[in-house]
């Protein structure tokens, strides 16, 4: 990986078990930092090359071939800084940590061009965050649904933004989850390992998708039996959209008020979305080289459902 004034140069080298995958999900896997859907504008664009010549996303790999992919320089991101109220859990010169409430979108897209976390960074941080995921997601390396609530990092250099896309590639990076689930499970723990990617009716969706999807792996423990209910941890090994949702779901135990993946009507009147709590990230600090954890207390509406169900 090389740095000049126009970007960064990605260089990589297929090999066997590469073989037949298309180069957009290769590049997604490999750059986790990226979206798949700013690869492929970066595709049309010419930026990405195989053995020297442009190359289209539905290109299938051979083994040996040599990627490589231009990332242009980010410029200023011409989104609005606006003074929002952030739960900052911790702080210093290369990231930024964040409690993120409920119904907060991450970063802006169309539809929600104000009131994200980036706007409330962007104000905080100064401009000072990095530029590799482009002029729209300043910062993000990972991100978390509207309506999950809890831990989010943000970096505030690219040095600190590659050290940690590389620690996620390598699903080194510590991520429990918290979720009230319909049913109950008879064992106390297990592991749901099944590719996710888009559903093959409904684009807006993921699901299970052996023929085109992209490795995910979740592991559940229950941590409290509430009658219709089962209140549980999840730690996730990857770190794919709507992953515990689409596995939980997937296993016939669907997160409690998920829209989109739960029963048509949700038993619980007036809660927003799916009940899901990022509450522990850890990782290595991309600077002191020191394993670090932060965690993010439930939320008041997530402790009252439990004390809810618990009173039957």
């Amino acid at each position: 990986m090389e740095e000049n004034r126009q970007g960064l140069e990605l260089c990589f080298l297929a090999e066997e078990d590469d073989q037949e995958v298309r180069v957009d999900q290769y590049l997604a896997e490999c750059c986790e930092h990226l979206s798949r859907s700013y690869l492929q504008k970066l595709m049309k664009t010419g930026a990405v090359l195989v053995n020297e010549k442009p190359v289209k996303a539905s290109y299938k790999l051979n083994e040996g071939d040599r990627i490589t992919c231009y990332v242009p320089k980010a410029v200023e991101p011409e989104i609005l800084a606006e003074p929002l109220p952030l739960d900052i859990l911790f702080e210093d010169k290369d990231v930024i940590l964040i409690n993120k409430p409920k119904g907060m979108v991450v970063h802006p897209a169309p539809g929600h061009t104000s009131g994200t976390l980036v706007n409330g960074l962007l104000y905080h941080c100064r401009g000072e965050l990095s530029g590799i995921n482009g002029v729209m997601r300043p910062g993000i390396v990972h991100r978390i649904d509207k309506d999950t609530t809890g831990v989010i990092v943000a970096c505030k250099n690219d040095a600190s933004h590659r050290a940690l896309a590389a620690q996620l590639k390598e699903h080194s990076i510590t991520r429990r989850y918290y979720a009230i689930v319909h049913g109950n499970f008879s064992a106390d723990e297990g592991t749901v390992n099944a590719p996710i990617g888009r559903h093959p009716v409904d684009r807006k969706k993921m699901s299970i998708n052996e023929k085109n999807g992209r490795e995910a792996i979740t592991h559940y423990r229950v941590l409290e039996r509430l009658g219709n209910y089962t209140w549980i941890e999840c730690r996730l090994e990857t770190g794919r959209t709507h992953q515990i949702r689409v596995h939980m779901a997937s296993i016939k135990h669907p997160l409690l008020g998920d829209e989109v993946y739960g029963p048509g009507n949700c038993p619980i009147k007036h809660l927003q979305g799916q009940t899901l709590h990022a509450g522990v990230l850890g990782f290595i600090h991309p600077s002191t080289g020191e394993y670090k954890e932060f965690s993010a207390p439930l939320p008041d509406y997530f402790t009252k459902l439990l004390d809810r169900f618990r009173l039957g």
